[in-house]
């Protein structure tokens, strides 16, 4: 590994915390990507360099960083989640239906958050890299996701 260079802030800069909130409508189970109202919130905010914490705060709902130009990524990733935690095995917790078991351990799998390096008042994101909420029940839900920025 090597490292190309290191870039320090330089004396005199001020420290900024900034949050945001976003609410989502999902359609049901599937992805729904947050690439572009997150880079806005990001450039709104004058914040040229620092780190982006993206919070969802549901447990049946989880966030992503994942390939965003071919779609069958994506519908690959719900195969791959259907095998992992199908709907139909012999869970205990069932009370909100055959579709929450399930989610709570899609969630538990993929996360949460994520924390992105802002460089430029832009996320250092891959080529080919979207951020994704990705609902893992059924029927459509509104989700809250939280957005904190520290930087200067």
């Amino acid at each position: 590994m090597s490292i190309l260079a290191i870039e320090t802030l330089t004396e005199g800069s001020v420290t900024q915390q900034v949050l945001g909130r976003l609410a989502v409508e999902t359609e049901g189970q599937g992805f729904t990507e947050l690439t572009e109202p997150a880079a806005r919130w990001v450039l709104g905010t004058g914040i040229l360099h620092g780190l982006l914490t993206i919070f969802c705060r549901h447990t049946s709902a989880s966030l992503l960083i994942q390939e965003n130009a071919d779609p069958d990524v994506r519908r690959d990733l719900l195969t791959a989640f259907d095998r992992l935690a199908p709907r139909n095995a012999a869970y205990i917790h069932a009370t909100e239906g055959p579709d929450d078991m399930p989610a709570h351990i899609r969630t538990m799998l993929t996360g949460s958050y994520l924390s992105i390096p802002i460089t430029e008042g832009q996320m250092a994101l891959g080529n080919w890299q979207g951020i994704y909420l990705v609902e893992h029940r059924d029927q459509p839900h509104r989700r809250d996701i939280v957005f904190h920025l520290i930087g200067a």
